[in-house]
């Protein structure tokens, strides 16, 4: 398929080429793992959606469609009012890694992708990959600085008193090793006592 029947193309270029959000769409940015989750749960409903040489998805959404999204490791990325934001747009023809590449190609079939269905598979992907959205600001316990986006990556219990939940930023989270026979322990008593997910 041609894109010339769609209303925006990418300029002729010989390189990624930083474009402005907010003009003609806006852009979805989400971490790997997340991304990655998001883009399988849309299948072919995604529009066309940039990879970046970090693995970091980009869909193109309407304008003003995404704008009061708050999951974690997601940004809009759109035009405000005291600053311009960019995102990096390959050529048309970059559709395979390596470096920024269309992971879907851009088409008359695949331009901007449906918001609402988007926030629907970021929302279930960051509540897979990442867990339970604990309230409020926490600490991470590798970096040891204040989160907003915390996740929870262990609870440790204590023997005859309360114990402690310990977070991680959406980076260090990632790094977190888990310990499969204490989870499979916390599930069984959360299965014993109902309080399953």
């Amino acid at each position: 398929m041609t894109t010339r029947a769609l209303p925006w193309t990418p300029p002729p270029a010989t390189d990624v080429q930083a474009l402005p959000a907010g003009k003609w769409w806006d852009a979805v940015r989400a971490a790997p793992t997340v991304g990655e989750r998001a883009l399988k749960l849309l299948g072919d409903e995604n529009g066309a959606v940039i990879q970046d040489k970090y693995g970091t998805l980009y869909w193109l959404v309407a304008v003003g469609s995404a704008t009061s999204w708050q999951l974690r490791q997601v940004r809009v990325l759109t035009e405000l009012a005291d600053e311009c934001t960019y995102l990096g747009v390959p050529p048309n023809s970059w559709t395979t890694p390596p470096g920024t590449h269309w992971r879907v190609p851009l088409s008359v079939d695949h331009y901007l992708t449906d918001a609402w269905k988007l926030w629907g598979a970021l929302a279930e992907a960051d509540r897979v990959e990442l867990g339970p959205v604990p309230q409020g600001r926490q600490t991470c316990y590798r970096c040891e600085l204040p989160t907003d986006e915390p996740v929870i990556v262990d609870v440790q219990h204590g023997g005859s008193g309360p114990g402690r939940t310990v977070y991680a930023c959406p980076t260090h989270a990632l790094a977190h090793r888990r310990d499969p026979v204490a989870e499979a322990a916390a599930m069984r008593r959360a299965r014993e006592r109902g309080h399953t997910r």
